[in-house]
């Protein structure tokens, strides 16, 4: 069975996201027997779709990539202000196609690639609603179709021209619940597949908590969070609350472990360590006191997952819903939605070793039932089975 994959960016130095997660299905399949092919394009950066990988084809852990250009880097600057226009002023459908363009990645070439080689395979998975590469991917190939759409409750969500995006696919897999919710609220989905598979998290196993301290020079206990270091993801809102918080605690460090697409205050118990290697990321996760989730806008956070894999209990804005749902089903972590709330939940984890312990094998206990490789694969083969292909 062929399985053509499309998504904006693809690649080992791509470690976010919908990105991410595209990979590692792609990769689990391919694994299975799968023939996978990812259509994508040549940006490393999701901000100006710059391209930097080159074009054509190539292989990376048994999966084939096709990538094509994109024809013009995307001005973020004047996106944003069109994006706000668009949001808070009557429109057409014409000027929300153009900011699906303005949006991007632009990439005819891709576009085209779809609508020429659709023949050659037999179902076609869509990760992120979002961007120019699913609007107008899923429009181009009459091939049976899956959607991931790794969905918000954003602007975006509510433009007209989403309805379209939403029609076309003849199956669904989302990440939690609560997206699946936020969804069915917005569109209809008579007579199409769903599921909920989320993605697959890996337990660690024995890590080198000492040499992983020693190396990046941790002393104290230390709070965690790992992703994308901006704005958007509510990064500046920690650091406010740490630095309140930390104020009268002289030991606590937040360490930030990512790529880092804003400003950081000149702050000793604030340690920036960049990207790590994996094996450095779990050791991170591990010997962390917590680890905080704080964006407002999440349809999975498969950060929030890998650290309740590695015993380390979560602690996520309230706002956020499908990071509390993970706290409540799992007891595995608390949630804030102000300084107070923040700063009550921190003193509570910090004091209170057992219940550390207790809220991280609640969480690693959960991550083990509910998101295995081999049930997230599974539930895509069930998939396939409906849109009838056999499974491998």
């Amino acid at each position: 069975m062929k399985i053509a994959f499309v998504v904006q960016r693809y690649g080992k130095e791509v470690m976010g996201g919908s990105e991410l997660h595209c990979r590692q299905v792609a990769e689990r399949l391919a694994e299975r027997g799968y023939d996978c092919t990812v259509f994508t394009t040549t940006a490393k950066d999701y901000i100006t779709w710059k391209n930097e990988y080159p074009e054509g084809e190539s292989r990376l852990n048994q999966v084939t990539l096709r990538r094509f250009k994109v024809k013009r880097e995307r001005d973020i600057r004047a996106f944003n202000e069109y994006s706000d226009w668009i949001f808070s002023h009557d429109h057409t459908r014409e000027q929300e196609v153009q900011w699906q363009e303005q949006q991007g990645p632009l990439s005819l070439d891709l576009i085209e690639a779809l609508k020429k080689e659709e023949n050659h395979f037999d179902v076609f998975i869509f990760f992120t609603y979002l961007y120019y590469n699913t609007y107008w991917g899923l429009k181009s190939v009459n091939t049976p179709k899956i959607l991931v759409p790794t969905a918000h409750d954003e602007p975006p969500i509510h433009l007209d021209i989403m309805k379209e995006v939403f029609e076309q696919p003849d199956a669904f897999i989302f990440n939690t619940e609560s997206e699946k919710r936020m969804l069915y609220a917005n569109f209809d989905f008579s007579g199409k597949y769903q599921d909920i598979a989320g993605v697959g998290i890996d337990i660690p196993g024995s890590l080198d908590i000492k040499g992983f301290l020693k190396k990046y020079d941790l002393h104290g206990p230390f709070l965690l969070y790992a992703g994308r270091i901006e704005r958007g993801k509510g990064c500046q809102d920690l650091i406010d609350y740490f630095e309140r918080y930390s104020s009268g605690r002289p030991e606590l460090e937040l360490v930030l472990i990512g790529k880092r697409l804003m400003g950081l205050p000149e702050n000793k118990r604030l340690r920036y360590l960049g990207f790590v290697p994996a094996g450095d990321k779990n050791a991170a996760m591990q010997a962390a006191a917590l680890t905080v989730h704080p964006s407002y806008l999440e349809s999975l956070c498969m950060a929030a997952l890998e650290s309740m894999a590695a015993g380390t209990p979560i602690l996520v804005q309230e706002r956020t819903e499908p990071l509390k749902d993970h706290c409540v089903k799992s007891s595995g972590g608390l949630w804030y939605s102000s300084y107070e709330e923040f700063k009550a939940a921190v003193d509570i984890l910090l004091k209170d070793k057992e219940l550390r312990k207790m809220m991280g094998e609640n969480g690693r206990s959960y991550v083990k039932k509910y998101y295995s490789w081999e049930t997230v694969i599974d539930k895509y083969e069930k998939a396939f089975e409906f849109l009838g292909f056999d499974s491998g």
